[in-house]
């Protein structure tokens, strides 16, 4: 059978994350929604998403499909459910579709015509930003039996002060040495080539990925994920970074989620916590305004190749674009469009051909070629955000 992950109408609900890919490779847990599907489905799977994305993110279409909807994490039963769909069934949850069968001929999808099944346990859905790190616990939860079900973890170091350890595992070439991991609150997941430096303490559930770093004397609670390549020091609360991105030195982060290629300049720190206590209030995209969380905590969102310089503060909810460079004192307003470079006495925009200069030199220092696809996707992103760097410059 063929799956083809599409993005669903959350979409710009989950921007700036989804303006440089689709819904299914946002990382939530220990994998991203398609490698989750991938692994429980033993296939590869492809995906619908917008126009200037497909040339990365093609869809390939086969005479039968089964459309899944991206922003749902599967469970094993889902999955199940998932691979006896016939034609004309579509599986729905609390009234939204979750999975759909498609044939090539078919030129119009009328769901009235369908089956509907319907899905009656608990599943995960990504309905916005904020859900990336408030539903990270469960994620991490599901993934880790996911990844090590039968398997064996690699033995952990004598130096290694742990508690709970059947809750903890390591993949091979992990380099950990005088470390504090406590896995009574959740699993603590290390993946392959990962490295957690001496005097760090970490209270789990943690997924580092492979090639991560912890670096000394850095603390890490509240359900955090590390994305591929990323390193990070200091104190970290309740974060998910996608991959490649660093946060290297000390300095507070908590209920954030940053994207790929970022860097958190040394000292900087993000409010998660308004002194009223009251609900914090994130910009939402599809609507143009901020919005209430209904959450007491939430941090800081930073879309890919932004960067922050050394002690920025930024306040609670704060909401960074794509390539946006934010330094100097006192808080930056918490909506900072993309391509913006700046800080709160004022922004001005950032050019494409800087940004793909600094983009080439950052990725290579981690041995990834800078494409012209990824140019393209930027440009796109560009033109696409320009109508809020004229509001808010």
């Amino acid at each position: 059978m063929n799956y083809i992950l599409f993005d669903g109408n959350v979409r710009n609900n989950l921007l700036p994350f989804t303006y440089t890919r689709p819904v299914a490779d946002i990382r939530i847990g220990i994998l991203t929604i398609r490698e989750k599907w991938e692994k429980h489905l033993g296939l590869t799977t492809t995906t619908l998403t917008e126009d200037y994305l497909e040339e990365k993110y093609p869809m390939v279409e086969m005479e039968t499909n089964v459309m899944l909807n991206a922003s749902f994490l599967p469970t094993e039963q889902l999955v199940e459910m998932v691979q006896t769909l016939q034609e004309n069934q579509a599986i729905y949850y609390k009234d939204e579709i979750v999975a759909f069968f498609t044939t090539e001929t078919q030129e119009e999808v009328d769901f009235d015509a369908y089956e509907a099944i319907i899905y009656n346990e608990e599943l995960l859905q990504l309905k916005c930003v904020s859900d990336i790190f408030s539903l990270n616990e469960k994620a991490i939860q599901s993934d880790f039996h996911l990844v090590t079900n039968g398997r064996k973890s690699e033995p952990i170091p004598d130096t290694v002060n742990c508690i709970n350890k059947e809750n903890i595992f390591l993949e091979e070439g992990v380099e950990i040495n005088f470390v504090t991991l406590n896995a009574s609150s959740g699993p603590i997941y290390i993946g392959k080539d990962a490295s957690i430096w001496e005097g760090s303490t970490v209270r789990g559930p943690l997924a580092l990925c492979n090639n991560a770093v912890i670096k000394m004397g850095t603390k890490v609670y509240g359900a955090t994920t590390l994305g591929p390549f990323s390193k990070v020091g200091g104190e970290l609360s309740n974060v998910v970074i996608f991959g490649y991105s660093s946060k290297g030195h000390d300095g507070y982060l908590g209920n954030s989620v940053i994207g790929e290629w970022c860097n958190l300049g040394a000292d900087t720190n993000n409010s998660n916590l308004k002194n009223n206590y009251a609900h914090v209030k994130l910009w939402d995209y599809e609507t143009d305004r901020f919005e209430s969380t209904g959450l007491q905590f939430c941090g800081l969102m930073m879309g890919d190749h932004s960067k922050c310089g050394i002690n920025t503060m930024f306040n609670t909810g704060t909401v960074v674009g794509v390539s946006a460079n934010v330094y100097g004192s006192n808080f930056p307003r918490n909506f900072i469009p993309s391509f913006s470079w700046g800080g709160a006495s004022g922004f001005t925009e950032y050019r494409m051909n800087r940004v793909n200069d600094v983009a080439k030199m950052v990725m290579l220092r981690k041995h990834v070629i800078y494409t012209e696809q990824d140019q393209r996707i930027l440009q796109c992103v560009f033109e696409l955000s320009q109508k809020y760097r004229k509001q808010h410059h």
